[in-house]
């Protein structure tokens, strides 16, 4: 019974060990109960937890480790908010008074006060050096001048309802009470760097400890350790289960013959998002190939095929599909120097559609860019330059970039092909991806597919970033089409640009000869279907 029970003990330790080993940002390391039922503001004075609460009035010093209340002061107004701790001292917002007040911690006597800068004070935090603020009706964060509580700095919050605010000596995290998340924001820009899904469903107070970050959610009443950050660089979520068949098809029309027919699909391959489960071809005789992008393709030749007939080749893959959010820190990016040669040289080479001598795309890389070094934010300049000057629109064929930047409009594609122009131009690697896109219900045709662009971030990889899809007005959305996809992609194709087999297609392509006055009309589309785990088909193979 004994040699049992440590054989148990041993295991959750094992388990708990692992647990904390493959963590990721967001991750939840322990919970307790809050102090109160209306818990607000929340700071972390080197040692203990301080947790603000509206209703009791009350300020509590909380034990880390157990949650514990040591002791408690009572609040300076009788609406008290954000929490911070310049190192010595409590600052508190009260939404009553609209005042912050400075506070010794010891008996809660009231050192100095000023006006806060805004009409609705929530989250709080010490920077080093001042006071920042969020106002959840104005959606802003304001870095404070604490000589008359006036605001220096204003940033538009990163969503709808910015709650708590802390500092970790790099970035601002904020809480969203109507996103259920948080945001890491750059104190500079506000653009968001990190986005993390809330533990709770009403997000308030945060703190950081200077190893973890700490939130307490005001439905809940719980107050959850996070793990801020970690060598696990994203996570997954959200897991579709689909059958998706890609069927292209050649219709002939006229007196003569489509004399020859070669038909390319690319093939989709296992990646951090997505599990290829099986893959058939129908018809069966084809052959296997490579371009020089490294991307597979089935090979499919019909021959001396007549008027009036079609000839098909479809794929049927069957595959586990995941969205995927990376976690990527500007400041753990390593320079363009450790990209790896190969890929440097490879994914910053010029092609027909970037015209990377043009002088139009070398004088806008050294504008956006400037003197910055950091791939990271030379890869968001960018994103940002493109989302701002571009408008979607389908004009017809797909330009080269530097008539797409001039003109102001463009695809999906024509966006991708600016995009990587004026990464490649800056010396940053840069490809596309091509994919056939879930949409709306589970069960659904796709005859349009999508492109968007990827960047090699040095120390995390090729990472996904779609500037078409960023063009949104709160920094949050924006920020969700850098380093994540949502479960509606299979991804086929990955490609630097023109293909010996593709061009500058993706997904599919074909190439053919025909008799004269023959007419030949191409059709590809994918149809989507949604599997459980118990009626897959198997391959028979």
């Amino acid at each position: 019974m004994i040699f049992r029970i440590k054989f148990i003990f041993a295991s959750f330790i094992i388990l708990l060990f692992v647990s904390i080993l493959y963590s990721h940002p967001g991750k939840v390391i322990k919970d307790f109960s809050s102090a109160g039922k209306y818990p607000t503001g929340l700071t972390f004075d080197g040692r203990n937890l301080w947790l603000a609460d509206y209703h009791d009035d009350n300020i509590y010093m909380i034990n880390p480790e157990d949650g514990e209340i040591i002791r408690s002061i009572p609040s300076p107004g009788f609406w008290p908010m954000g929490l911070a701790w310049d190192g010595k001292n409590l600052w508190n917002a009260d939404a009553a008074q609209k005042k912050i007040f400075k506070i010794d911690p010891d008996d809660g006597t009231i050192l100095f006060t000023i006006d806060t800068p805004t009409g609705s004070p929530d989250g709080l935090t010490w920077d080093g050096a001042t006071l920042w603020i969020t106002d959840h009706r104005e959606k802003k964060i304001m870095q404070i001048d604490l000589n008359d509580g006036t605001a220096v700095k204003t940033l538009t919050a990163p969503a709808k309802s910015a709650q708590g605010l802390t500092f970790d000596g790099n970035y601002l995290w904020c809480s969203d009470r109507l996103t259920d998340e948080i945001y890491a924001v750059d104190p500079d820009n506000g653009e968001v760097i990190i986005i993390l899904k809330s533990p709770g469903k009403y997000p308030r107070g945060l703190a950081w400890d200077g190893e973890y970050l700490w939130n307490v959610d005001y439905q809940d009443d719980c107050i959850y350790q996070l793990v801020h950050h970690d060598d696990e660089s994203f996570v997954l979520s959200d897991t579709r289960k689909a059958r998706i068949i890609l069927t292209h098809e050649a219709k002939v029309f006229g007196q003569g013959m489509l004399k020859s027919l070669n038909t390319y699909l690319a093939i989709p391959e296992n990646l951090n998002q997505q599990k290829i489960e099986s893959i058939k071809f129908e018809p069966d005789q084809f052959r296997e190939t490579v371009d020089r992008w490294d991307q597979k393709l089935a090979v499919f030749n019909f021959t001396d095929k007549p008027g009036e007939s079609i000839s098909t080749a479809r794929m049927i893959v069957e595959a586990d599909i995941s969205e995927i959010q990376y976690f990527i820190f500007p400041d753990q990016c390593e320079t363009l120097k450790d990209i790896p040669k190969d890929i440097l040289k490879k994914y910053t080479a010029d092609g027909s559609k970037y015209k990377l001598k043009d002088s139009l795309i070398q004088k806008l890389a050294k504008e956006i860019v400037g003197d910055e070094k950091n791939p990271y934010w030379i890869a968001r300049m960018i994103f940002d330059y493109v989302r701002n000057h571009l408008e979607y629109k389908l004009e017809g064929g797909w330009n080269v970039a530097p008539v797409v930047l001039e003109r102001g409009t463009g695809s999906c594609s024509e966006y991708t092909i600016s995009f990587i122009a004026l990464s490649r131009a800056a010396g940053l690697p840069a490809r596309y991806v091509g994919a056939i896109v879930v949409r709306g219900d589970d069960a659904s045709m796709d005859d349009v597919f999508h492109r968007w662009p990827e960047v090699y971030l040095p120390n995390y990889g090729w990472i996904p970033i779609d500037p078409q899809g960023g063009d949104k007005e709160l920094a949050a959305d924006r920020a969700r089409n850098i380093g994540r996809l949502g479960n509606r992609f299979l991804i086929t194709t990955q490609g630097g640009g023109d293909s010996e087999y593709l061009g500058w297609y993706y997904n599919y392509n074909q190439e053919y000869q025909t008799d004269p006055q023959v007419q030949v009309f191409f059709e590809t589309f994918a149809e989507w279907e949604p599997l459980e785990s118990d009626n897959r088909v198997q391959d028979e193979e």
